[in-house]
Order: structure tokens, then sequence, then C-alpha cells
């Protein structure tokens, strides 16, 4: 089950970082990004850094305020967050037909809250990659509570550079997490390459719309926060996304921004002006709590020096991502994962007469 007392909070932050070095670390993340001093360039160049270290340092937030999946869902009325969390990790199975003794690898699987609820419900055999040792540690005992431990299992690796053979996998999946990728199209061509034939690759994907407004100093500094508080070296357009997964060999079966029609705004958690009993940690009276009981673990010597500066940036991220969803038509209809996507892998026949070609499935 998820670490949800205070104490556990506390004692998470920092990860495998050693405690007294976890203030240093904040310090290193931080200046990657814009508003103290960094740039783009140098968080794609040192993304497998930046983004260990915020795993490391954002992880025991993530679990406590959030659960084991770490994402947003779009929601019906009358759903709760957690509830729909669920049916969005159901739709994905669904969409690419899992079933009993498929091979499965899920990209960026945090602590594996999907791929555990998702081997449940098709009762494939899913295989988690994740680059980030302590998100492994906490995901690896968590399987062994769920009893999910012959069924799923994880790998330490970059997703840039998978350590499997070509054509490994049934299928494969990605939760909001390609995104800290520091290029789609090559990203795309590894999940490409170890995916059998014939076979289909879903997504749900951080993308911004076409609003966004790059000449606008308030959609720039939305945007910054928002890449602050969230590990990622930048965001990319939903256009950016589909046109990478075409140039890495796909074939784009389905897209759809699910955040557009959904009827309960993907975003409502984050929003402070909103209440909920259901997802009291989230509100602005939740929230105050938490970062007061941070600040007093920390004074007290419990929390490492720098946790509160964390739970800043994370919060920090909560209002940029509101924000930018309230701008509608003006700005960025960003979303987590509001871009759903599945892509298929053509068949090796047809494969072998398109390797001339630039989109391969579309030519032929």
């Amino acid at each position: 089950m998820s670490k949800s007392g205070a104490l556990d909070l506390a004692t998470g932050v920092g990860g495998k970082i050693k405690k007294e070095d976890v203030q240093s670390a904040v310090d290193q993340y931080e200046k990657y990004h814009v508003s103290y001093g960094g740039d783009e360039e140098t968080r794609k160049a040192n993304y497998s850094d930046m983004v260990n270290k915020y795993y490391d340092l954002a992880t025991s937030f993530y679990e406590f305020g959030w659960g084991e999946s770490f994402h947003f869902a779009p929601r019906w009325k009358g759903e709760s967050l957690r509830e729909s969390i669920k049916r969005h990790e159901h739709f994905l199975a669904l969409q690419l037909g899992l079933k009993p003794r498929m091979k499965v690898l899920d990209v960026g699987c945090g602590i594996g809250g999907p791929l555990r609820e998702i081997a449940r419900f098709s009762s494939a055999s899913i295989t988690g990659l994740n680059n980030n040792e302590y998100q492994i540690s906490r995901g690896t005992e968590l399987n062994r509570i769920a009893g999910l431990s012959e069924s799923c299992n994880f790998v330490k690796a970059d997703f840039m550079k998978m350590p499997f053979s070509d054509d490994t996998f049934d299928s494969i999946y990605a939760i909001e997490a390609t995104c800290h990728a520091p290029d789609a199209v090559g990203c795309y061509k590894e999940i490409y390459r170890v995916l059998k034939p014939g076979q289909c690759f879903a997504a749900y994907e951080w993308c911004m719309t076409d609003h966004f407004d790059p000449n606008n100093e308030s959609h720039q500094k939305t945007k910054s926060e928002i890449e602050l508080g969230n590990g990622l070296p930048d965001i990319r357009t939903t256009r950016e996304c589909l046109d990478a997964l075409k140039l890495a060999g796909f074939e784009v079966v389905w897209e759809k921004d699910l955040a557009v029609d959904s009827p309960v705004s993907w975003y409502l958690p984050l929003d402070t002006s909103r209440f909920s009993i259901t997802s009291f940690r989230l509100t602005a009276f939740g929230r105050l709590i938490t970062r007061t009981m941070v600040k007093t673990l920390e004074f007290m010597g419990i929390a490492p020096e720098g946790s509160n500066r964390v739970s800043s940036f994370l919060e920090k991220a909560a209002e940029g991502l509101v924000e930018g969803r309230r701008y509608s038509h003006q700005c960025t209809s960003l979303w987590l994962g509001s871009l759903f996507q599945v892509a298929e892998k053509c068949q090796k026949h047809v494969f072998d007469c398109c390797r001339n070609h630039t989109s391969p499935c579309l030519d032929c």
C-alpha cells in the first residue's frame, strides 16, 4: 500500500540520495531550470541526472498526496480521483487488447501503480522500465505486497537506450513518462525497435496545444514553472508528438485530446478554489497542513534540509498547470496525458519494402 503517513513522507524525501546531500541535490536540480538560470539545452544534455534527482526528491510527496499512480485522468461526474485513475488505466489496457500471457512493457513506470492495476485487470505479464533506483526499490516492495511479483517486474535502464532485443514485446505503453525524454523521435524509435511487428504502442502524453505563444512572457513563465515542478526538459506540442511517432516508423492509428470533452476537468484536484473530502490533501487547507508539517519535520531534523523547497516547487507546478488550463484558448491547454495516441508497428514484410521511405507505414 502507499506510504501515506507524515513520517513516511519525511523519511522518503531524497530517495536514494544521502539525507545530508538532499539540500545540495535541490540546488543542483533547480539550477537546470529557467527561474534559476538554467536553459533547455542544458536540461536535455543532462536529462538523466535531472530526472533522477527530480524523482528522488519528489516521489515521497507524490505517493503521500496522490497514491501509487502518478498521473491525472479525465473524470465522469460523481467519480472520485482514484476511480478515474483506475478507469484511465483500464481504458489503455482495452485499447491495446491486453490479454493473459502477453509480454508488455511499461515505459517510465514510476513506482508501478498503473503496472499493477493493468496486470490485475488484463492478466498480462508486465515489465516496468525505470531509470530511478529508489522508485524501482519502492515498486518492487509494492509488487510483493500486492502478490504480483511473478507477473510484474522492473528493469533499471534509460528509455533512450533500452537493454532489450529487437521485437521483444507484444505491447508497449507509456503514461506521462516520455515527456522526460530529451528527444521524442529517439525515444519512440527505441520503443519501435523492441515492439513486435504488427503490434501497438499507446501513450498518454504531456502536450501543449497550438494556442501556446512562445513570445508571450506569461505563457513562458507558466511553462517554466511546470517544467521545474515536473522534471521536464521541455514540453512538446501535440503536433510534435504525433510527427515524432511517424518519424520513428509508427503508423498513428488513433489520437485524441481527452481533456477536450471531459465532464469533470482533469486539473480539478489541483484547483485550490475547490474543496474535496476524498482528495483533502490536495485542497488549499490540505496543502497548508502538509507545508506546515514538512517545515516542522525539517526543523526537527526528521525530514532532510531542502524538503520544504521540494514541496514549494511541486506546489508551483500545480499552480502552473491550473493556470495553463485556465488560459483556455489564450494559452497552453496543458494536460498530463491529454493526448492519447495509439500507434502500430507495421508487419515485417511491409517494413522491409519501406526502408527507403521517410514514413514507412504511411507510404506503402
